[in-house]
C-alpha cells in the first residue's frame, strides 16, 4: 500500500487502517481541515508551521497554534485535526527510531509542549522534508531526531531534579510527571483531582504532590486553578459566550466562585478584562490572559 504521508483537504486516515499490513512513514503532515489518528506504537512529535490545530488524545483536549510542539506517549493515540489554513508536520517514532536516538544523544523523549523560535521551525521543516524524501531511510532520520531532541532541551533540568539513584530512575519519575501535567492542560475545562493523577502516574498521591511541587513549584491544584482561569480568559477574549457560560466551562460550580477566582487572577472583573480584550492590541491581550504562554513544563 503507497504510503501517504500528507493528510489534506478534509482527508481522514488512521495509521492502524491506513498501514495495517505495511510499515508506517515516519513523517507524516497535516493540512487544511485534514485529520490523521495515529497509532498506540508510536511516539509522536508535532510542530505547528501555520494556523493552528486541534489535538485529542488520552491525556485530553489541547489547542496548537503557530510555533508550537507537542509530543505525546505511544499510549496517547492522538488525533490530529488541522485548522482551516494549518499546516502541522509531525514525527512518528517506533521503538527503534527511540532507540537511536538514545544511541545518538544518550537522551529520552516526553511527553509535553513547548514553544519554537523562527529559525527552529525552519530547520525542522527542512529536516523533515528532506527525511521525508529518503523514504524511511535510518540515516536521513538521525538529523530530525537530533532536532527533536533539541526542542525539548529545557526538559533536561527537570530530569535532574527529579528524585532517584539512578539516571534511568530519574527519567522514569520524570516522564510520568510530564504525564500528570500534560493531563492537567488537556483536561483545563474541569477540576482534576490529586487522586486521578496518582492513578495516572502509577504514583501515591502523597509522593506525586510533593514530587511535582519541587519539580514545577507549583502543586497540582493550583496548577489545575491557575490553567482553568486561563482557559476563562481565552473564552471571554475569543468568544461570544456569556460569562456564567464561560464559569461552566471552565470548571467553576458557581459564578460567584469564578468572579472572585478570575479577579484575584487577572486584577479585574471578567466583565471588564472581555472589554479591556476588546480595544487592546492582540499582543497586549494575550499577555494579559496568558492562555498562549503558560506550555513550558519545566520552570528554568
Amino acid at each position: 500500500m503507497r504510503q501517504l504521508s500528507w493528510v489534506d483537504r478534509g482527508q481522514v486516515v488512521s495509521f492502524e487502517k491506513q498501514y495495517e499490513d505495511g510499515p508506517r512513514p515516519n513523517c507524516v503532515g497535516v493540512a487544511r481541515l485534514g485529520s490523521l489518528q495515529t497509532s498506540g506504537t508510536v511516539f509522536t512529535v508535532w510542530m505547528q508551521l501555520r494556523g493552528s490545530a486541534w489535538v485529542e488524545s488520552k491525556e485530553g483536549k489541547f489547542r496548537l497554534y503557530q510555533r508550537e510542539w507537542i509530543a505525546f506517549e505511544k499510549e496517547s493515540r492522538p488525533l490530529i485535526q488541522a485548522g482551516r489554513d494549518g499546516i502541522c508536520i509531525g514525527v512518528a517514532l517506533d521503538a527503534d527510531a527511540l532507540r537511536m536516538l538514545g544511541t545518538l544523544a544518550d537522551c529520552s523523549l516526553y511527553t509535553g509542549r513547548g514553544h519554537m523560535g523562527r529559525g527552529e521551525v525552519r530547520m525542522a521543516l527542512r529536516l523533515w522534508r528532506e527525511a521525508q524524501a529518503s523514504g524511511g531511510d535510518a540515516q536521513a532520520l538521525r538529523p530530525l531526531l537530533l532536532h527533536v531532541a533539541s526542542l525539548q532541551r529545557i526538559l533536561s533540568d527537570g530530569v535532574q531534579r527529579c528524585p532517584g539513584r539512578s539516571r534511568l530512575r530519574k527519567r522514569q519519575v520524570f516522564g510520568r510527571m510530564q504525564r500528570a501535567r500534560m493531563y492537567l492542560e488537556g483536561n483545563s475545562h474541569r477540576v482534576v483531582r490529586v487522586g486521578e493523577l496518582a492513578e495516572l502516574t502509577n504514583f501515591s498521591s502523597w509522593y506525586l504532590s510533593k514530587t511535582f511541587q519541587s519539580l514545577y513549584e507549583e502543586s497540582p491544584q493550583s496548577l489545575s486553578a491557575r490553567l482553568r482561569l486561563e482557559r476563562a480568559a481565552m473564552l471571554l477574549r475569543d468568544t461570544d459566550m456569556m460569562i456564567g457560560e464561560v464559569a461552566v466551562a471552565s470548571g467553576f460550580d458557581n459564578c460567584c466562585s469564578f468572579a472572585r477566582a478570575f479577579r484575584t487572577r487577572f486584577g479585574v472583573p471578567a466583565s471588564r478584562y472581555r472589554e479591556c480584550a476588546g480595544i487592546l492590541p492582540p499582543d497586549s491581550a494575550k499577555s494579559a490572559g496568558g492562555s498562549r504562554k503558560p506550555i513550558a513544563s519545566v520552570r528554568t
